[in-house]
């Protein structure tokens, strides 16, 4: 078996976030403020208590700062940090990758390179410790194999150095480019320095992987919101490998319209999709007195089923919406981005018993990299396919 750690990024990320996730976990203040006392950088302290969000219980870590830094480090600078330091080779070479990553975020937002970039609030001290103390947490996990859910990133604006952004701020968004993502409560919830540590370490997204669980951390964000624990989840534990497919109900919704415009059929099925439909589809059928008709089928889980049998009764003409459970088996299943010449190409896995049984690139993704690059979708999509299978064996 090997041993996972599975980030739960409900509440988005942060770099205070996941450091308080790792000491809440059980890895010792003192031996974190140990390693990063090997990078050359004084003038603050690591502060860690016990918090509540939204009556959980959580661990808050702090930055503290003495006095007043100003400073706005360039990628050569950070580089020349980490060379000076003690840190392990694997941190070293980590948090100089992720800061390269960061310096190319933020090259492609304002037009420069990435060795003129000054990182202005990630370039700061603070941010610097979260990074690299994000990466020796990490490494003390010692896990086989990282995987992260999709990550909230929030919603509304976000007020920056230069003004005020739509969340996700610029260069985060493209932090996530090719991660499955998406837009919940208010303000920022996931920050630079939280997209670059989750991107950086976890291999897949999706659900949570079956597991034997061991311990469970929670980092807790700065703010107290109510009615959602402003927390990052961490979750370790062993892989357990299943011998059968995943068995569970949905919910199946049907209705046959032969009275409608078929000119609505589409938008139809992208509000019903948008609504939380697992999966929709349009038959052809006779219905009486021999006229064509329609069979629209829906099938979601049945918490989903006011907000689509709304759907259904506005946007359609159907007086009527039958529905029953379907028992059904599927794979345990993961989204794998992966790295091609065209750009990030999210890839779906299935396996059964922990063997990889069917890979399926994004074929939306394919088609928006294929029309930015001017070749066929085919080669993105044999390119994502490829990288897939030789990437460490495709399993």
């Amino acid at each position: 078996m090997s041993r996972i750690a599975y980030l739960d990024c409900a509440s988005g990320a942060a770099g205070d976030m996941l450091l308080g996730a790792f000491v809440d976990l059980g890895l010792p203040l003192e031996a974190l403020q140990a390693e990063l006392a090997k990078l050359p950088l004084g003038g603050y302290r690591l502060e860690a208590r016990r918090v509540r969000r939204s009556g959980l219980a959580a661990t808050k870590v702090d930055v503290l700062v003495e006095g007043h830094e100003h400073a706005h480090r360039g990628l050569r600078a950070i580089r020349e940090l980490l060379d000076r330091s003690g840190l392990e080779h694997a941190v070293k070479e980590r948090a100089g990758s992720l800061f390269q990553r960061l310096a190319e975020a933020e090259a492609s937002v304002h037009g420069t390179t990435p060795e003129e970039v000054h990182f202005h609030e990630v370039g700061a001290m603070d941010s610097i410790v979260d990074i690299v103390g994000g990466v020796v947490g990490f490494a003390w996990l010692r896990a086989d194999r990282v995987v992260a859910s999709p990550m909230n990133v929030g919603a509304g604006t976000v007020d920056m150095e230069h003004g005020r952004f739509a969340v996700p701020p610029p260069a985060t968004a493209l932090l996530v480019k090719g991660h499955p993502v998406y837009g919940d409560g208010e303000g920022e919830l996931l920050t630079p320095t939280g997209a670059l540590l989750v991107t950086g370490h976890a291999t897949t997204f999706g659900a949570l992987p079956a597991m034997s669980l061991e311990a469970v951390g929670h980092g807790a964000g700065s703010r107290d919101t109510p009615g959602r624990p402003n927390v990052l989840r961490l979750l370790v534990g062993e892989a357990e490998e299943r011998g059968r497919p995943l068995n569970g109900r949905v919910l199946v919704l049907e209705t046959e319209i032969d009275d409608m415009s078929p000119q609505l059929f589409g938008p139809l099925v992208d509000r019903l999709l948008a609504a939380g439909a697992l999966d929709v589809y349009l038959t052809p059928v006779l219905m009486k007195k021999g006229r064509p008709g329609t069979l629209v089928t829906v099938v979601t889980t049945p918490a989903k089923r006011e907000a689509l049998e709304t759907v259904l009764f506005t946007e359609t003409t159907t007086l009527g919406v039958r529905r029953q459970e379907w028992e059904r088996s599927e794979l345990a299943r993961e989204v794998v981005s992966v790295e091609t010449p065209y750009g990030a190409v999210p890839v779906k896995v299935g396996r059964l018993a922990g063997r990889v049984v069917n890979v399926q690139p994004e074929f939306g993704e394919c088609e928006r990299l294929s029309a930015a690059a001017g070749v066929p979708v085919k080669e993105v999509w044999a390119s994502a396919l490829s990288i897939y299978r030789n990437r460490d064996g495709g399993a």
